[in-house]
């Protein structure tokens, strides 16, 4: 299982987590989850509820990759296999992103 933090404008928004390849968890983190003047990260992962599953890395976060070309050199630069999802969205998300939301991938201790 690995986890990763997910930010908007800086503030911990809620944490993803990848139970395996085949199932994704969103959790907006409680303080979040319960301020009513912070927004949802996104239209499809609305705060109307504060968990949600998929069996693929959800559809806000898949977007937020590079495709083609860009995605293989990616992949090849820094050395990710094609499959792992998370671990290349931590890498290429973690900091330069067109949106308000970053994803920063949590180490284990």
């Amino acid at each position: 299982m690995r986890t990763a933090a997910v930010y908007r404008n800086g503030i911990l928004a809620g944490i993803l987590r990848e139970e395996n390849r085949q199932h994704f968890m969103f959790r907006y983190e409680d303080g979040y989850f319960t301020d009513s003047s912070k927004p949802s990260i996104s239209m499809t992962l609305p705060k109307t509820q504060q968990e949600y599953h998929s069996e693929f890395l959800f559809p806000f976060f898949s977007n937020m990759l590079a495709e083609g070309t860009n995605l293989a050199i990616q992949q090849r630069y820094l050395k990710i296999d094609e499959r792992d999802v998370l671990q290349l969205l931590g890498a290429t998300a973690a900091s330069d992103t067109i949106g308000a939301v970053t994803v920063q991938l949590i180490e284990k201790e």
